[in-house]
């Protein structure tokens, strides 16, 4: 009776503790739209060092055209051609990315957050990286949807 038991209630428990591990609910919310502070956790992780550099392409007037272009060929596939994101990639318009460093920006494109599908643009020109952050930070905000476009 208990090796009957115990087969029944290791796999509850591992299953349980996949959940509580990775913030994961059995709800269909949570199954449905990650949580927020889940997908932009990592870019928080981005070393200090890293956060505190500077855009050297800030006060460039053709960066956030050329960051445009580059974001168009090769961003646009999974955070959508608008930065709100896609099937694939978060929006990049939400606080937590708006309100972020450019240096950590710079940082998760330089190394990507893989387990997670985002690629390493560490072989994309440091320049081409940094025009993408100058065109990622010109964004704002997502527009408010209103009642009416939602329907």
């Amino acid at each position: 009776m208990r090796i009957r038991k115990a087969s029944v209630i290791i796999p509850l428990l591992a299953a349980f503790s996949f959940r509580a591990a990775f913030g994961q609910e059995n709800t269909s919310a949570s199954k449905q739209k990650p949580q927020a502070a889940s997908l932009y956790q990592e870019i928080s992780k981005a070393p200090r060092k890293a956060r505190s550099k500077r855009n050297p392409l800030e006060k460039d007037p053709d960066a956030v055209a050329a960051g445009r272009t580059l974001f168009a060929q090769r961003c646009a596939e999974c955070h959508g051609d608008n930065a709100e994101g896609g099937k694939k990639g978060p929006s990049l318009r939400v606080s937590e990315i708006q309100d972020a460093e450019p240096g950590a920006i710079f940082w998760i494109l330089t190394n990507g957050v893989v387990r997670k599908g985002m690629p390493v643009w560490s072989k994309l020109p440091e320049p081409q990286r940094w025009q993408l952050v100058s065109f990622i930070k010109s964004l704002g905000p997502a527009p408010a949807k209103t009642e009416a476009a939602a329907s």
